[in-house]
């Protein structure tokens, strides 16, 4: 396995092999097909294979994979970020969200002169090591509390606090604003399983970090390009300094960027002295499946009919579960959604890690059973995508109704 989680030992049984994707659907090597709501982790909001994506890949394959050079698709690229989220005015392109959380902090400790960053329980931002305490994703999934290798010299600039917890931002502002560099945060959280930021959070960390001289960088490697044209942060009308993305505007490949204010971006190098390069950055047959998969949200934006999806999907679990006695929590935001075996809200990761994961184990191998693929990790997001969206609803929902059912007889 190349990422953890793909082992499956947070559900159990033999990972799924897959052979190719068409759609809604993957299909393993024996030709059996599974409504797709992992979608690669988040980046094929259009489902796999989308024609556009394909044509644009085949063209560019076609004319050079790589150039060490500039493009002028990477341009293209970089003003649809720009013209679309409201906070970004330079935008660098990256391969990975690791590459870009790890950038912006680089460029925020520089700009203030500071060394302590902020980030909270569950979020998982990239797995450099001084952002690997206490975080989400695979390592919740694995029970990992950080990982062997990470000095404790670089955990040490770390502060990492209860996520949705006002009062705990108040007081390490208090206590410590004058050293803060950078608050780090998921607007909407997908790494502990999908928990959205309040209002009352949110604010208060763009008020503290202004009113400190501290950077504000939202992590919107999930959410960018996927709740909206302008992501989380336009849904919420907050402007962060820098923002982080990924997954979406790579439409499936490496691709990933972090972006902000033009005298905070203006340090990064050739422009300023804070040092980031990669000899792949940019690579044009990712900027030609960014291009494509951006251009069709730009053209056609999907974000009502992937919400209405969402809802129907959210509805079917909550009634379902109703039905056979079962606790269950189901979080959504949009087009992303959990459900935690849990009674109560789900708004930090104490109470996501409340749930019951053995349960979720088992609907998961229940809807594996019906034809439907989901992550194998409670501490993960469901994607639906634009191809899920259409055709395969009728049988995604009869699925989900069918293994919830199936688990009261447990």
């Amino acid at each position: 396995m190349n990422s953890p989680v793909r082992a499956y030992q947070a559900v159990g049984g033999d990972p799924v092999f897959i052979e190719r994707g068409e759609g809604a659907y993957v299909i393993d090597p024996d030709g059996k097909r599974y409504i797709d709501l992992v979608g690669a982790y988040g980046p094929l909001i259009l489902g796999h294979a989308h024609p556009e994506v394909v044509a644009a890949l085949q063209r560019q394959a076609a004319a050079g994979s790589s150039f060490g050079a500039p493009t002028e698709a990477e341009t293209r690229l970089a003003e649809l970020v720009v013209d679309n989220m409201p906070s970004v005015e330079m935008v660098r392109l990256v391969n990975s969200g690791t590459e870009a959380t790890m950038s912006a902090i680089r460029v925020a400790r520089a700009a203030t002169e500071r060394d302590l960053v902020v980030k909270f329980s569950g979020g998982y931002h990239g797995h450099a090591d001084h952002l690997l305490a206490e975080a989400g994703s695979g390592v919740a999934t694995m029970a990992v509390p950080g990982s062997p290798g990470v000095p404790a010299a670089f955990t040490d600039l770390t502060v990492v606090l209860p996520y949705n917890d006002v009062a705990s931002v108040e007081a390490i502002f208090s206590a410590r604003g004058s050293q803060v560099a950078a608050v780090i945060v998921e607007p909407v959280a997908g790494n502990m399983g999908v928990v959205e930021g309040s209002d009352a959070f949110l604010g208060a960390l763009r008020r503290l970090s202004e009113a400190h001289g501290t950077v504000l960088i939202f992590d919107e490697v999930m959410s960018g390009f996927r709740l909206g044209l302008g992501g989380a942060e336009e849904r919420i009308r907050i402007r962060p300094d820098l923002t982080c993305l990924g997954k979406v505007i790579g439409g499936g490949l490496p691709l990933a960027a972090y972006g902000g204010s033009a005298r905070l971006m203006r340090l990064v190098a050739p422009m300023g002295p804070v040092y980031q390069a990669g000899t792949l950055s940019g690579n044009p047959m990712a900027t030609a499946a960014g291009l494509a998969t951006l251009g069709q949200l730009v053209v056609d934006p999907p974000y009502v009919r992937l919400d209405e999806a969402g809802a129907r999907v959210q509805a079917a679990l909550e009634e379902s579960a109703r039905l056979s006695g079962l606790r269950l929590t189901v979080n959504r935001a949009g087009s992303m959604l959990t459900p935690f075996f849990t009674v109560g809200p789900v708004v930090d990761y104490a109470s996501a890690r409340a749930a019951d994961v053995e349960a979720y184990a088992r609907l998961f191998h229940a809807l594996l059973d019906r034809g439907v693929l989901v992550p194998p990790s409670q501490f993960e997001a469901w994607f639906l995508s634009t191809a899920v969206a259409g055709s395969a609803m009728d049988g995604l929902l009869s699925a989900v109704r069918a293994a919830m059912s199936s688990l009261s007889t447990v």
